[in-house]
């Protein structure tokens, strides 16, 4: 099933790739910069700025169509709300020593890409099946 790209979902995905791509620059270009200010491995900073690039093409171009498949919309919600929840997993498990500034950070990230899962899942409740052509 696919759906109609409303202008809603259209730019719930449009930021989502915006802020996706700002945190793949960020982290891949200055991991280096980031990891005594942040308290969390350079590599994995590096690591997940790079996950990021792919990740931001296809948010990009999703939104960039007229019509999009629910079930993809539905994979890119569930790993938003999952990217989420590792997030603050990574945080509780002790497995990083984040400074205030990291835990902030970790947080904020975790914070906004929930938002994205909502907007989108409102997103795709609102929009409506797309017409055959």
């Amino acid at each position: 099933m696919t759906l109609s790209n409303t202008h809603f979902l259209r730019n719930a995905l449009r930021v989502d790739a915006v802020f996706s791509g700002a945190g793949a620059l960020l982290m891949a270009g200055g991991a280096s910069l980031l990891s005594p200010l942040l308290g969390l491995p350079q590599p994995l900073l590096f690591w997940v700025g790079i996950v990021l690039i792919p990740w931001t093409i296809l948010v990009a171009t999703m939104s960039r169509r007229p019509t999009i498949s629910r079930l993809l919309l539905i994979d890119v919600i569930g790993i938003n709300a999952l990217w989420a929840a590792a997030s603050i997993g990574l945080l509780v498990t002790g497995l990083v020593s984040p400074t205030a500034l990291g835990y902030a950070f970790v947080i904020a990230q975790a914070a906004a890409v929930a938002l994205f899962a909502e907007l989108q899942l409102v997103g795709m409740r609102r929009a409506a099946p797309a017409v055959a052509a």
